[in-house]
């Protein structure tokens, strides 16, 4: 298969990778990381000024209509950089509502307003599962139950959430401020400022059939592309790294062991690409693209962890000084490993699909 980027995402690409190189810099992502809602918001609003946050969606919702592959190499980009904003949270609930025919305010497409999703539980629950409750009243539902670490949600107007109705799991459309919505801030791996989400029949508007089924599908691609560009990212420093670095006066980067290590990296990364591809190419054409995103995600789990180990392993004591930028890969491919279940998970949903 030829997973080569036309035109159009290559323009994508490039303009992300400019704006996350040139703005994602240590100094704002630390002071993003201690601020109120854990994200830098003058990198978000600038993504919304260039239409990035719009690539995904269609035209109709004030979109370029390039689908979710348009939105895996916007994230790749942000993972290389680890740039804190909550694209994926945000761009994946609003090409849910996109992909059922709901309206999709323009304020989603341009970052003025953005949505977020809250799609885990607490327990070895499958997402696809929801223990938290919904309940008819008239036209509307009543939400309760709680959802574990939300991302993102301080700041956001609307969150999708899951729950299970008398008809079966669905997703539903609550706005942040709902009464019987109260939010508990939440510790990340990653630092981002997540949320707990309890809900005291909190009214919610259901979504079309095969809501939920979406989301975790976009979910679990975007996951896996910022993994995609999490690995490169700790890769690429990895090498700067080993090549700068003399030890017997010569660079650790020519001794064997070393370029071993590199080596396997670089083939997790190159699988990881390949089941990412594969599984957007299912599901931008509308096909059966299950057991392909359970793969992607599996690799993303299994394989982007190893890669930021290994890279963790190969910087040596400077690794793990949190003054230098390497813990961050590992930080972000650590929590991304665990998001939506990890790779024991994903392998007995991908072995129940199958």
């Amino acid at each position: 298969m030829d997973f080569t980027l036309g035109e159009e995402l290559e323009a994508v690409r490039d303009l992300a990778r400019q704006i996350f190189t040139d703005r994602a810099t240590q100094a704002r992502i630390k002071d993003a990381e201690g601020s109120g809602r854990g994200y830098d918001e003058g990198l978000w609003a600038e993504l919304g000024e260039t239409g990035l946050l719009g690539v995904a969606l269609p035209e109709s919702a004030g979109g370029a209509g390039l689908g979710a592959a348009g939105l895996a190499v916007l994230l790749e980009e942000q993972g290389r950089t680890v740039a804190p904003v909550p694209v994926w949270p945000a761009v994946v609930a609003a090409l849910t509502l996109a992909s059922h025919g709901e309206d999709v305010p323009a304020a989603f497409a341009d970052g003025t307003s953005r949505p977020t999703v809250a799609l885990e539980e607490f327990g070895p629950a499958d997402p696809a599962a929801p223990r938290c409750a919904a309940v008819r009243d008239g036209e509307d539902w009543l939400l309760t139950g709680t959802k574990a670490a939300v991302p993102t949600p301080f700041g956001a107007s609307h969150v999708l959430v899951s729950a299970a109705s008398p008809q079966g799991p669905g997703l539903f459309l609550l706005e942040t401020s709902a009464a019987g919505a109260s939010w508990e801030r939440a510790e990340t791996t990653s630092r981002d400022a997540a949320g707990h989400l309890t809900l005291d029949g909190a009214r919610a508007r259901a979504l079309p059939d095969g809501a939920l089924g979406t989301a975790l599908r976009l979910a679990r691609v975007s996951l896996a592309a910022v993994q995609v560009g999490v690995a490169e990212g700790a890769l690429r420093m990895a090498a700067d790294y080993l090549s700068g670095r003399e030890q017997f006066g010569r660079p650790l980067a020519t001794f064997q062991a070393a370029q071993h290590q590199l080596a396997d990296c670089y083939i997790e990364i190159d699988a990881l690409r390949v089941c990412l591809w594969h599984a957007l190419s299912l599901v931008d054409a509308g096909e059966d693209a299950e057991s392909a995103v359970l793969v992607a995600k599996w690799w993303s789990d299994e394989g982007g962890l190893n890669v930021v180990h290994r890279v963790q392993h190969l910087h040596g004591g400077i690794g793990v000084d949190v003054d230098y930028p390497v813990h961050r890969h590992f930080l972000w491919g650590k929590q991304i490993s665990g998001t939506l279940g990890g790779a024991s998970s994903d392998l007995d949903l991908l072995g129940a699909a199958l």
